[in-house]
């Protein structure tokens, strides 16, 4: 009969076994690529961003640039993007909707707002589209007193922000996943 410290010896080397066998497996994804070939990080420079088309000067405008811009710093960080290789193009609608009603006031206190993004990359060599998305957000935020609108409108726009972000987010990493897998 085998002693606890066998048994327990013999399973640690079981494991040290297979963990050494999938080492070779796994590649960090932003990792650099020895072979010659573009890693992510350099894929990802080459898509093109253009103008979100909204109506000059409107609140969705303004949502659009942050989406934009949100989007290019994830994907190009503090350079500057390489020779496009893709465009990708970016359509949106937002939504905003009251969740809670003062009964005193008559006004919200709680309200929703969302995003529902559509994205399309095109090959630029090809001019065919590789991936299509879609993507949301929702996010929700407090409407403070009816006399204080300049907190009332900070809130909203706060709520653009975040959603914004999140819509950026969710692109970047399926754009990643597109870059690194081909699908």
């Amino acid at each position: 009969m085998l002693s606890a410290r066998t048994r327990i010896a013999a399973r640690l080397l079981a494991v040290a076994a297979l963990a050494a066998l999938t080492a070779g497996c796994f590649q960090p994804m932003y990792a650099e690529h020895t072979d010659g070939t573009p890693g992510l990080r350099e894929k990802l420079m080459g898509v093109e961003l253009p103008p979100i088309d909204k109506a000059n000067a409107s609140r969705e405008a303004r949502v659009g640039v942050e989406v934009r811009n949100a989007l290019a710093f994830k994907l190009y960080g503090n350079a500057t993007g390489m020779p496009p290789t893709h465009k990708l193009v970016i359509r949106f609608s937002s939504s905003r909707s009251s969740l809670m009603v003062s009964s005193a006031t008559g006004l919200p206190t709680s309200e929703n707002y969302g995003i529902d993004a559509q994205y399309n990359l095109i090959e630029i060599a090809t001019n065919k589209s590789v991936m299509t998305g879609t993507t949301f957000s929702r996010v929700s935020y407090d409407m403070p007193g009816s006399y204080q609108r300049f907190a009332r409108s900070r809130a909203f726009r706060d709520a653009e922000d975040r959603a914004a972000q999140e819509i950026a987010d969710n692109i970047n990493t399926r754009l990643a996943s597109f870059f690194t897998a081909g699908t």
